[in-house]
């Protein structure tokens, strides 16, 4: 009955989400304003649809209720609850009603909180978000519907894939779709702009908060993605440059791009054309990633088997609306004429700047990702491309990028003189070197620029704060009181551009990373990193729907154990025979030391045996960037969004 009540509200959801697409595009142009008002009302019921079907799926997973072919493939009485109700959206067709409702959810959230948008624009949003809602839903209830019933049912269902037996899996998939679909209001407003054909200061206003919590969430999903993978697949590294990572990069780039167009739109109404356009791609970028997860043109670990039906409906949802918008954008190009003038030396030159080169990562890892096998399927041409194209193609880009974030935030807007910014940022650059110069005798030129690269952005966010409180060039008093007086918007640019720092250190400090793979009798050491890493014993323990094999690890440094670790191997009951690796992991947040048990070798057993310093500061890094979004967000005038614009009265009549 309640999967049949689930079906239902889908089908629901489809209807109004189409009628919430058609008043809210058309109600404006008829001037109606009880139209105009029922574009809210609409998102909200569209919200609680889909809401119920959602949690619809979720009951007959935690019931085990296997007559529902969704539960009976993807879930099992065997595992723990929590599991039964992420493996909701662990897979394709239950990932697709999640996509659904958090995209509901952001037109939910327009509709409660967009009162001090104008009534027609706040239609228009609105109606771009329930169009393409309704093209998902009509996808989801078509040819992907989680509901679909199975007779007679298992007994028991296959088993929720061990991989995904993980906390992680609770929080990463609905953290990383809040981010890819967060994106789809800024790109509701950019459509619903352009069909007005207006966009002035005050859409940069509006358009920031959506755009800055998108990024925030994708910031943390992809944080969360990197970290989950590191502990759980133990492979010991952080980013694969694997085709469906890169799909969750690309609007990440784009994005963060869009999110400081949208500042220079606020502050000078220039680069309009530019920022409606990053906010198509990028939410073009967020529908690409949808496709490609789920079509099988790339090899994933993280893809679902999706069949070609599914693949050619999405492909046609994505013709349709990154088609549709590019059009209506090359019709109104006209109207996005920039009004605004400022100085090729300014901030925000060094905004464009900034934009140049996020732009180029993204075309080199949009190339490098889709070019294998758009070439197998036009001229037949087997390629491979891996981490090292990455990784010589993007670092070149990010150098300079890391620069102009530094000096970017110290050069004041329109106009600026080259000789201050240097004065204020001669001893950021100082230490910077020196870190350089140190590092490059302990290491190699590429770690040392990237540690030298990290400390500058920190210390450059550091120095962006002193300025503005001119540290040491006032009273303390003076300087104090001038710090509680900065805007909250201020504090979070800092954090996120430190967190960006604090990243890039942990990516460079994991090119001095250690591993050792070697067969260990219990009893037996080897040595790595400085360390001597002894097998103490092997031994069993049984876990809710597993068997596990433990290996006892004790690290010692100068001939004294100070650590022991126990990696295991796990033999799953459901599904049966399917073995995994949890990997033991001690940190004292500046480096892990991390064993992986990989098999069991006669009696003995084969260690992956790993060292990483300043691996932490990776999750920290991504942490923190999102902690600073979420500071500027709390930041009262980006939530109070644009003030409207007050009339003026027309002076009275002096008598005769």
């Amino acid at each position: 009955m309640i999967p049949e009540l689930g079906h239902f509200a889908l089908a629901l959801a489809v209807a109004i989400a189409f009628a919430q697409g058609v008043i809210g595009i058309f109600a404006p142009g008829l001037r109606d304003p009880s139209a105009m008002r029922a574009a809210p009302a609409l998102a909200l019921s569209h919200f609680l649809a889909i809401g119920a079907a959602f949690l619809a799926l979720i009951y007959a997973g935690v019931v085990s209720d296997f007559t529902v072919e969704n539960v009976a493939d993807y879930s099992s009485s065997l595992v723990p609850l929590i599991y039964r109700i992420t493996g909701t959206w662990g897979n394709h067709d239950g990932s697709m009603i999640l996509w659904c409702f958090i995209l509901s959810l952001c037109g939910a959230t327009v509709a409660a909180f967009g009162h001090n948008l104008p009534a027609s624009l706040r239609a228009r949003v609105l109606g771009v978000l329930g169009l393409v809602s309704g093209g998902f839903l009509l996808f989801t209830l078509t040819v992907s519907d989680p509901f679909t019933r199975l007779w007679p049912p298992p007994l028991d269902g296959a088993g929720v894939n061990p991989i995904l037996q993980d906390p992680g899996l609770a929080f990463h998939p609905p953290v990383l779709y809040t981010g890819y679909v967060g994106f789809s209001v800024a790109f509701a407003f950019a459509i619903a702009a352009l069909i007005e054909g207006r966009i002035d200061a005050a859409w940069g206003r509006w358009v920031r908060p959506w755009a800055l919590l998108s990024w925030c969430f994708l910031t943390s999903g992809i944080a969360l993605g990197s970290w989950w993978s590191y502990y759980t697949l133990g492979w010991g590294g952080y980013w694969f440059w694997d085709p469906v990572e890169n799909a969750a990069l690309l609007p990440w780039l784009s994005g963060t791009a869009l999110l400081h167009c949208a500042i220079v739109v606020e502050k000078r109404e220039a680069l309009k054309a530019w920022t409606v356009l990053l906010a198509i791609t990028t939410f073009s970028f967020s529908l690409s990633g949808t496709f490609l997860v789920r079509s099988g043109i790339l090899n994933s670990v993280h893809s679902f088997a999706a069949a070609p039906d599914q693949g050619l409906f999405i492909l046609a949802l994505l013709g349709v609306t990154i088609g549709g918008s590019l059009l209506l954008f090359a019709f109104r190009a006209p109207v996005l004429a920039a009004t605004g003038m400022f100085s090729p030396l300014s901030r925000e030159s060094a905004l464009i700047v900034n934009n140049i080169f996020l732009c180029s990562i993204a075309a080199v890892v949009f190339t490098g990702t889709l070019y294998p096998p758009f070439a197998d399927l036009l001229f037949g041409i087997q390629l491979s491309v891996g981490a090292p194209f990455f990784n010589q193609t993007v670092l070149p880009l990010t150098a300079p990028l890391i620069l102009a974030m530094a000096i970017g935030p110290l050069l004041p807007w329109k106009r600026a003189a080259l000789r201050p910014a240097l004065e204020r940022i001669w001893v950021a650059a100082l230490i910077a070197l020196v870190v350089f110069v140190v590092m490059t005798g302990e290491s190699n030129y590429i770690t040392a620029l990237g540690l030298a690269g990290g400390v500058w952005v920190i210390l450059s966010a550091i120095t962006d704060i002193a300025e503005r409180t001119k540290f040491l060039r006032v009273p303390l008093r003076d300087s104090a009181t001038r710090l509680t007086a900065l805007p909250r918007a201020a504090f979070g640019a800092a954090l996120g551009h430190a967190g960006f720092g604090v990243m890039v250190c942990g990516i460079a400090g994991m090119t001095l990373a250690a591993q050792k793979v070697i067969i260990l009798a219990p009893g037996q050491s080897t040595t790595m990193a400085g360390y001597t890493w002894t097998l103490d014993a092997l031994h069993d323990a049984p876990g809710p729907n597993y068997a596990a094999r433990i290996a006892d690890v004790t690290i010692s440094a100068h001939g004294k154990p100070f650590l022991s670790l126990h990696p295991s191997r796990r033999i799953f009951v459901n599904p049966a025979g399917v073995t995994t690796n949890d990997a033991a992991i001690h940190t004292n947040f500046f480096q892990d030391i991390y064993v992986v048990f990989a098999a069991e070798q006669s009696g003995g057993a084969e260690l992956r045996l790993n060292y990483h310093p300043l691996a932490p500061e990776i999750w920290f890094g991504g942490l923190i960037m999102a902690l600073g979004g979420a500071l500027s967000l709390s930041d009262r005038r980006l939530r109070i969004g644009a003030p409207a614009r007050a009339k003026v009265k027309k002076p009275e009549s002096l008598p005769a």
